[in-house]
């Protein structure tokens, strides 16, 4: 995920956001148990996301995050504080941004086209990693209806690798929204005509702000919350069957 935001904005919507969330938090111990389940899920969420970006712009000839220091599976190396602080009170939010020069990719594939596939690479790392969670998970499941094992696995870290399911694949969903900065937006770009793109390019800031004002308002979650919950459903189903 790439921002350009005033970061005054950023720290104004932050504000925002963190003060609704800790009410709903400080009148809720249930919530305050999810805040510290989740913690574990955005961290492994957001390094596997944006390590993703990292190591598929380096394979295409980008050296830009190996100098950077990105290629790598240290969480601090890609928390960004504000976006790790809105994921977890927001239930939306971003990593340090991977930085890539389009220059330096090999010439396998057409720039956008490989701005595309280094985009996509941290979505599909979430989607991944939620399907891993999800076998895990009802691995344990088995495990723990054993009389043998029965206490051996704490209901606390089921529930944590419960969290990291549903933090990736909500991740991986928001990301593919195709709306600057998201992934999704250059995702897309390889798909439209050259008039499209030239629209989408000149319009860009419109799309910033009205990812803002979808954002804001909660309608990105109304949005992409069925999608969310049919994915889900999938994987419990899907692992639920084979284990």
């Amino acid at each position: 995920m790439y921002f350009n935001f005033d970061k005054r904005i950023i720290y104004g919507i932050l504000a925002f956001m963190v003060i609704w969330g800790l009410a709903s938090y400080l009148s809720n111990t249930n919530a305050i148990l999810g805040l510290l389940y989740s913690i574990p899920g955005v961290l492994v969420a957001i390094t596997f996301h944006e390590f993703a970006h990292a190591i598929v712009a380096y394979k295409l000839g980008d050296d830009t995050p190996k100098l950077e220091g990105r290629i790598s599976l240290n969480p601090l190396a890609h928390i960004d504080p504000i976006g790790f602080i809105m994921l977890i009170f927001a239930h939306f939010g971003w990593g340090k941004p991977v930085n890539v020069n389009p220059r330096n990719y090999d010439r396998r594939f057409s720039m956008d086209k490989a701005d595309a596939i280094v985009s996509i690479a941290g979505p599909v790392a979430n989607f991944i990693l939620a399907i891993i969670f999800t076998l895990i998970y009802f691995a344990i499941i088995k495990i723990r209806g054993t009389a043998v094992y029965v206490e051996t696995i704490p209901s606390i870290i089921i529930t944590m690798i419960h969290y990291i399911i549903l933090i990736n694949i909500g991740l991986g969903v928001f990301n593919l929204i195709p709306l600057p900065p998201l992934d999704g937006s250059k995702v897309i770009k390889p798909l439209l005509s050259f008039n499209a793109k030239q629209w989408f390019e000149s319009n860009e800031r419109i799309f910033y702000i009205a990812f803002v004002i979808l954002w804001v308002t909660g309608f990105a979650g109304t949005i992409i919350s069925p999608i969310i919950q049919v994915i889900y459903n999938f994987l419990m189903s899907f692992g639920s069957a084979i284990i």
